[in-house]
């Protein structure tokens, strides 16, 4: 067809779509035109590039036209990576889903104690990736995040011995009921299935992630960030070779090593593999998974945590957690950023938090009422909604705790919050006003943890409302299915 009449008759099926709707035959054949239009538009182009010579950096020729293929190339073999990728774990998920809960459990021990003896290579790995960051002057909070120890990697076996060690979330009868024509319903968890994670520079999240997801059944493809490449793949490597040796589908944990950009937007878009896609990183990765994916998601927000000092706070206590929940890791999403101090108990406050705030070097930003007390920074409005993962904290004076409650609602990210008062009835206004997946009261925001809160190891703090909220353990990573049997019941 001629391309002026291939578009002359695409716009008149658009019109008709607009105004009484298409056949199912001329559904099929506006596809079929548009497929058509767009293939004659990349011949007209690559025709065009043929004739085009461009002189690179080096000197040399290169046609331009042969440059656009290689690029397409490229891209179709990044296509089949991933395709590869969600076709091992798509067929993997039916067999990790129904492995008996002895065979996860034991497996996962293994892995603990495997993870232990291969420390030395592990570290080795990591410490590639964090002389890379040292060397390109990465912030010392994600340098912490990037570090892995001996003691930590101890850490992280512990945590999945725990998970291990956790009720099995399989198989559980939510509810059950008989109908009156003697139909038996019953409600039973099951796995998601292919469970996507994206994250930043914390490879402690590779061996977290795979312990929930395999614990509960499900298959996951991890895509960590360039950052902490060599760790990622080594820890990922320990994980495989335990699986193998114990004739499980080592496709029940799949990394993808390609760590530039566009793999990760084409990784948001593979729905037809991936079940749910998780986040777990900075504000910009979260909102470009949010933004870009075709599969559902579960956000893990950023960590702008706030405490409130009430005017019936106890100071001394106030002080102590403050200093915990700001210095003891700074490149956490569960450190406090924000400070809130209602104006009565400035002046007892801010002078001996401040002074002990200085033992770790913490700038303080604050507004006006707070240097009228101390000796401070200028805090902007733009401080009182970042997450600083730094030695910084801003600082809001108020006059009640409803000013509170509301600044609070407006700058958090809905991941964790707290009131330190003596007060009951202050405290409860507080804990109902806020919003946020974990309100405290007299405690550092520090404990909002997957293994402090007897979850075992986390696949991430959820800050949205559907399906999971707050730290995320096996029963976040669930689904459930209706069970129905009967004795020839029919419909009427």
């Amino acid at each position: 067809m001629e391309i002026e009449k291939l578009i002359n008759r695409i716009n008149e099926l658009y019109h008709k779509s607009q105004d009484v709707g298409l056949t199912p035959e001329e559904l099929e054949e506006q596809k079929n035109l548009r497929q058509a239009y767009v293939a004659n538009i990349r011949a007209n182009l690559k025709s065009q590039l043929d004739s085009i010579d461009i002189k690179e950096k080096d000197g040399s020729i290169t046609n331009l036209g042969e440059k656009h293929d290689a690029a397409l190339n490229e891209q179709r073999g990044n296509d089949m990576y991933l395709e590869t990728l969600g076709k091992n774990a798509k067929n993997a998920k039916y067999t990790i889903g129904l492995l008996d809960e002895k065979t996860r459990n034991d497996v996962l021990l293994q892995i603990a104690d495997t993870l232990i003896k291969e420390s030395d290579y592990i570290i080795a790995q990591n410490k590639i990736d964090y002389d890379k960051g040292v060397s390109e002057n990465m912030k010392a909070g994600l340098l912490d995040r990037l570090l892995l120890t001996k003691e930590r990697i101890e850490g992280i076996s512990e945590g999945i011995r725990q998970v291990a060690a956790l009720e099995d979330p399989l198989n559980k009868v939510l509810d059950t009921k008989v109908m009156a024509n003697g139909m038996h319903i019953t409600k039973v968890s099951v796995p998601l299935g292919v469970i996507g994670i994206i994250y930043e520079s914390r490879p402690n999240v590779t061996a977290d992630a795979f312990s929930l997801t395999f614990k509960s059944g499900n298959v996951c493809i991890l895509k960590g960030g360039s950052d902490a490449i060599n760790s990622n793949l080594a820890i990922t490597k320990v994980i495989r070779d335990v699986l193998k040796a114990n004739n499980i589908d080592e496709n029940a944990i799949q990394l993808i090593e390609k760590t530039d950009r566009e793999t990760a937007t084409e990784f948001m878009k593979m729905n037809e593999y991936v079940d749910v896609l998780i986040p777990r990183g900075s504000a910009g990765l979260i909102k470009a998974v949010v933004n870009n994916s075709t599969i559902p998601v579960i956000e893990t927000g950023s960590g702008n945590c706030h405490i409130y000092v009430d005017k019936d706070a106890d100071i001394d206590m106030a002080v102590n957690i403050i200093f915990n929940a700001k210095t003891q890791r700074i490149g956490v999403c569960n450190a406090c950023e924000s400070l809130v101090v209602h104006k009565d108990v400035r002046e007892a406050l801010l002078p001996k938090l401040a002074a002990k705030l200085k033992e770790k070097d913490v700038e303080i930003r604050g507004d006006k009422d707070t240097k009228e007390v101390i000796e401070c920074v200028d805090a902007t409005e733009e401080d009182f909604g970042k997450e600083y993962l730094d030695y910084i904290i801003s600082v809001k004076t108020v006059d009640s705790v409803e000013e509170a409650i509301a600044h609070i609602n407006k700058y958090n990210t809905g991941h964790s919050d707290c009131i330190i008062t003596e007060n009951d009835e202050t405290a409860e206004k507080f804990l109902k006003g806020v919003d946020a997946a974990c309100v405290y009261r007299n405690v550092s925001t520090r404990f909002t943890d997957g293994f402090e809160f007897g979850l075992g190891a986390e696949i991430g703090i959820s800050t949205q409302k559907l399906h999971a909220r707050g730290p995320m353990g096996l029963n976040e990573l669930t689904s459930y299915k209706y069970k129905i049997t009967g004795n020839g019941q029919v419909r009427g």
